[in-house]
Order: C-alpha cells, then sequence, then structure tokens
C-alpha cells in the first residue's frame, strides 16, 4: 500500500510539473509578445507539391490539362526546383520563408496533415477553426455547425470585439462560423457591402456584373473587399479564404490554377505591403498562410480531385512571420503538425488560450508562438 501511495504521489507531482511548465510557458508568451494583430490566408486546395516544387512536369506535359503548354513552361518551368516554385509563389518564398517559417515539404519527413476522414473544404475549414475534426460536419453540405470556433473566440476578449473579420469566396463560412449567433463580420460568396463609401459601391456593382469563372465569385472581388474594409475599418483579425485554386483545379484546368497561385501570391504581397505602410499593423501583426485540404498525387489524374477516397489529399502545408515567430525558414527537420492545432495557435499568437466549451481542441504549434 505504501508504494502505491508512493507511486500515486509522483505521478501527482510530475503532473503538477507539467502543469506548472505549460502555464510558465504560456505566461512568459502572454508577457514577451509583440503581435496585436492577425491575418490568415487560405488558398483553398492548393497542393503541397506545387509551393514546395512549383509547377509539376507531368501535368504540364498532359494536353487534358494544360491548354496552353508554351505559355505555362515559359512562365513557370525551370529545372530548380526551388527557381521553380519562385516562380510561381515569388512573395511566399522570397518574403514570408524567409522572415518566417514553413511546414509541410514530405520530401524532407516534414509533414501537415488534415485530422479529419473526409479531406473535404468544409471539414478542412472547420478543423482549422474549431481545433477537432468535428463528425458532424462530414461533406460540403451547408449546415450549420455547433461547434465553438476560434474567431467567434477571440472576438469575445477584449480589445478584439467587433475587430475580426471574415472575408471569404465560398458560400459555407456564415453556416461554419453560425453568422446568426457568433456577431462576426462575415462577408461571403455573393454577399454585398453594406457601406456607403464609393470603393464598397464599385465593388458591388463590379460583383452584380461579374462573369463568374467558377460557381463562386472570383477571389479577387473577395481580395478587393477585404483590403477596402482594411483601409477603413482596421480589423485587428483578419480571416481571408480564397477559393479559385480548388476550383480551377477540379475543372482539370492546370494552366488556370496555376496563373491563379501566382495571381493570389501577389494579393498577399500587396495586402502585406499595404498593412505595413499603417501604424496599426507595422511591426504588431502576424501573417499565417496555408490551405483546408491536398490533392491527388500519386495518381496523377488525381490532381482533380480529393476526398475519402483520395489518401494524399490530406496533406497540407502551414506557413507564418511575424515579430513573435523565429525566421527559421523551410523546415528540413522530420516532425509532424496537424490542422487542428491551427485554431488554439491563432489564439495563442494573440496571448488567448482557445479552450472550448463544446469539444476539447488541439493544443497550438508551438514554434509559432514563441521564439
Amino acid at each position: 500500500m505504501a508504494a502505491a501511495g508512493t507511486s500515486g504521489f509522483q505521478a501527482m507531482k510530475a503532473c503538477l510539473a507539467v502543469t506548472f511548465a505549460l502555464l510558465s510557458f504560456s505566461h512568459a508568451f502572454a508577457q514577451s509578445r509583440k503581435t496585436e494583430n492577425l491575418v490568415v490566408i487560405v488558398l483553398d486546395g492548393m497542393r503541397w507539391q506545387e509551393v514546395f516544387e512549383g509547377a509539376d512536369s507531368a501535368l504540364i506535359n498532359k494536353p487534358q490539362f494544360t491548354r496552353n503548354k508554351d505559355r505555362i513552361k515559359s512562365r513557370y518551368w525551370n529545372d530548380d526546383a526551388k527557381k521553380r516554385r519562385e516562380k510561381l509563389m515569388p512573395f511566399f518564398w522570397n518574403t514570408v520563408a524567409a522572415q518566417g517559417v514553413v511546414y509541410g515539404n514530405r520530401n524532407f519527413g516534414n509533414t501537415a496533415d488534415v485530422t479529419n476522414p473526409f479531406r473535404l473544404t468544409y471539414p478542412g475549414f472547420s478543423e482549422m477553426l474549431t481545433g477537432f475534426a468535428d463528425p458532424a460536419i462530414s461533406s460540403n453540405r451547408l449546415v450549420t455547425s455547433k461547434s465553438q470556433n476560434v474567431l467567434e473566440f477571440i472576438n469575445r476578449q477584449n480589445a478584439y470585439q467587433g475587430k475580426v473579420a471574415v472575408f471569404a469566396t465560398s458560400d459555407l463560412f456564415p453556416f461554419l462560423l453560425d453568422r446568426a449567433n457568433s456577431k462576426l463580420y462575415i462577408n461571403a460568396d455573393s454577399d454585398s457591402l453594406a457601406f456607403l463609401s464609393k470603393e464598397f459601391q464599385l465593388l458591388n456593382e463590379m460583383q452584380r456584373l461579374s462573369n463568374k469563372p467558377t460557381t463562386e465569385r472570383p477571389d479577387l472581388l473577395t481580395y478587393f473587399a477585404a483590403r477596402e474594409y482594411v483601409k477603413a475599418y482596421k480589423p485587428k483579425v483578419l480571416y481571408l479564404a480564397l477559393g479559385e485554386t480548388d476550383a480551377f483545379a477540379h475543372q482539370g484546368n492546370y494552366d488556370q490554377y496555376l496563373e491563379t497561385a501566382k495571381a493570389e501570391d501577389q494579393m498577399i504581397s500587396e495586402l502585406w505591403t499595404l498593412m505595413q505602410s499603417m501604424p496599426q499593423y507595422k511591426d504588431k501583426t502576424t501573417l499565417i498562410v496555408t490551405c483546408d485540404h491536398g490533392r491527388g498525387n500519386q495518381i496523377k489524374e488525381q490532381w482533380i480531385g480529393h476526398g475519402a477516397q483520395i489518401k494524399d489529399s490530406g496533406e497540407i502545408w502551414i506557413a507564418a512571420m511575424g515579430p513573435d515567430i523565429k525566421a527559421s525558414g523551410e523546415a528540413k527537420n522530420k516532425g509532424q503538425l496537424y490542422q487542428a492545432q491551427l485554431a488554439a495557435t491563432m489564439a495563442a499568437i494573440l496571448g488567448f488560450d482557445f479552450q472550448p466549451e463544446t469539444h476539447k481542441a488541439m493544443e497550438p504549434i508551438r514554434s509559432l508562438i514563441l521564439k
């Protein structure tokens, strides 16, 4: 009995030591953090293969996927993978990676994955923002999520109330974020901008007249709406979800998939440059760039799709830079990260501990919350 009691006491001491260490870690970060603003940008269905290796020659050379091979090769091809990826995403590699960190290059055994088994858009965004694989979100059907999300949580904190804004190309966000109850500002898909300035009214008119290249509004309109909102209302948290990389991939249009990735890299660059010119954001903002799911690759024809039957479509990537993130560049060490960690990471970057009332969220990515 004495031995069992001693063992139990030692276990309790160990548990208390771990708890104290975690509390000390959180306290140290809260005291030292410089980040006051957070920007999260998601490129829907953007494969890690193009992010880390640039344009895929196997897809370029398949006429059913690449309509104008010569143009695509002239714009995006180089025999050197590092040069190829910089051609495709120059801001991502020359600024985000150079000043921050990028995870998910599986060639080095550095892996990032979704935990939901569905490998679809709604489950992916749900996992990212709630911190767990919600079994109630198993498809892209537009059902209202009952699980607390991190953006709603942040919007309830002092100094962040009414300062969290979501701009999305997809129509799923009002359901995922429960617009009726969350009190978040959400502008998604066909939503108009209920502001009187000439810039917002022009965007409304452009949206009304636009010829949608996919089933949703063009990413360009989502981007400009977010940019004008930043200029006018200066949110402390901006979540921007772009969708055309996924849409053009589903069409099997590799030309436009690459062109869209390049255009969105430029959008991120210009948004970041704008924000760094504004006193509220300069040197006080952390940027996260990621995706909601991957795409097929082992069977090349499966690059157009994703889902439970395409195992490698659960492979993602995560990048971040900001004043509290060590500039370590491309992660080349073996390691495993999960999409579900992003929710708690977003909160922790701002100094908050995301503990949802509805479920248990996965712990944050520690390397992103303390240098």
